[in-house]
């Protein structure tokens, strides 16, 4: 923790423009494979006859359909790209923030699917788990503070760990004196 005190906070645009992003990103995600679901259905129940046109509907009626449209589906896309990128979804990436793990060097599985559930913690609170940026020392929302986490410019957490810091001027010895 201590190695990350005076790292550069992401800036809330940031934060909130790479969630926008990635809810984009994953909704895209989903429909494709939703549309891929339907084709291969209605390839196997059509013999793939071009001529036979039917409507295709999914329905979301169902509480298990429902259950993986609105908790599963979003908790692997945040939780497995933040976890597999330590800390960046590919709306961070675009945005240059990182979410940073407080207790461990890298994002452990459990950390960033923790933190993918915080979003969840986070809007049930009406949105106040969000707006808690604006009231928290060190701009902690409900889902960085569920997964101990922090969210800092790619750039300087860069320039802290991956040595692009300018390296320490060396001294020279003194000459011996007799």
């Amino acid at each position: 923790m201590q190695e990350l005190d005076g790292l550069a906070l992401a800036e809330f645009w940031q934060r909130a423009g790479a969630f926008v992003m990635d809810i984009l990103i994953a909704l895209f995600g989903l429909l494709a494979i939703l549309w891929t679901w339907g084709m291969a259905r209605w390839a196997i129940e059509t013999g793939a006859d071009i001529h036979q046109h039917r409507n295709y509907q999914i329905h979301t009626s169902s509480e298990v359909t429902g259950i993986a449209l609105e908790i599963v589906i979003p908790v692997l896309y945040f939780g497995l790209s933040s976890y597999i990128w330590n800390g960046r979804t590919l709306g961070k990436r675009i945005f240059r923030i990182r979410v940073v793990s407080l207790v461990h060097e890298r994002m452990t599985l459990w950390h960033s699917i923790e933190r993918a559930l915080g979003y969840g913690a986070a809007a049930l609170e009406f949105g106040f788990g969000f707006v808690q940026f604006f009231v928290h020392p060190f701009r902690r929302t409900a889902q960085d503070r569920l997964a101990e986490t922090i969210v800092v410019k790619e750039r300087a957490y860069r320039e802290r760990f991956s040595g692009l810091q300018k390296p320490e001027p060396e001294l020279e010895p003194e000459p011996a004196t007799e």
